[in-house]
């Protein structure tokens, strides 16, 4: 997992006065800035200082930041907040719909930039939400909830951990043993409710196939 104290930030902006606050701003707390003041040249940068974060501006030599922020877009998922002194409502939206995460209008305060840089980057490391399918099922692992064909399904928090378990493996043959490992978490071997409510149209139904596998 990437540690802030080590996160690289590219900052992509012409203004050289602004640049040089900024890599203190970011060395203080912990970051490592590389530079580049031409949009004709930003791409290169990107590629070789593989930053965690851009802090790019709208208005630069060469390529636009709309321009720069559609090519990283279209080969990267790293967070992007736009800098510009431009604070029309247009802009904000052609920004953010070319890719930008995120969008700073000058003059900010460095306290509510690097606030910003680091939710960013909190976000870009949270891994995205599991979902499992099994045939017109969909489990929301995160969300705790089961669809079939887009309508809910109501289960109680034990039905739930079974099906997810089921679901995870499903050309595994689970003994008894195995399940109340995983979802009932306990060492007995005595037989919960929820073991003959399988059998009985509690939980979900699901048959076998001839060769074996499971058919929700």
């Amino acid at each position: 997992m990437m540690s802030f104290m080590k996160g690289r930030v590219l900052v992509v902006d012409d203004d050289t006065a602004l640049a040089e606050m900024l890599g203190i701003v970011l060395r203080g707390e912990g970051f490592e800035p590389s530079f580049v003041a031409d949009g004709d040249k930003a791409l290169a940068a990107f590629r070789e200082s593989k930053p965690d974060l851009v802090l790019l501006d709208l208005m630069l030599p060469g390529r636009d930041g709309i321009e720069v922020c559609r090519l990283i877009r279209a080969e990267s998922g790293v967070p992007i907040v736009m800098l510009t002194a431009k604070s029309d409502t247009v802009d904000v939206v052609v920004g953010l719909e070319s890719g930008a995460d995120d969008y700073i209008v000058k003059p900010f305060k460095p306290k509510e930039l690097v606030a910003r840089i680091r939710a960013r980057l909190r976000r870009s490391e949270e891994p995205a939400p599991e979902q499992l399918g099994i045939g017109d099922l969909v489990i929301d692992v995160a969300g705790h909830s089961v669809k079939r064909d887009g309508q809910s399904i109501a289960l109680t928090p034990l039905e739930f951990d079974l099906l997810v378990a089921l679901a995870r493996k499903p050309w595994q043959v689970f003994t008894r043993e195995v399940l109340l490992e995983q979802v009932w978490a306990t060492g007995t071997r005595r037989t919960p409710a929820w073991s003959t409510c399988m059998y009985s149209g509690c939980a979900p139904k699901s048959r076998r196939t001839r060769s074996g596998r499971r058919s929700w």
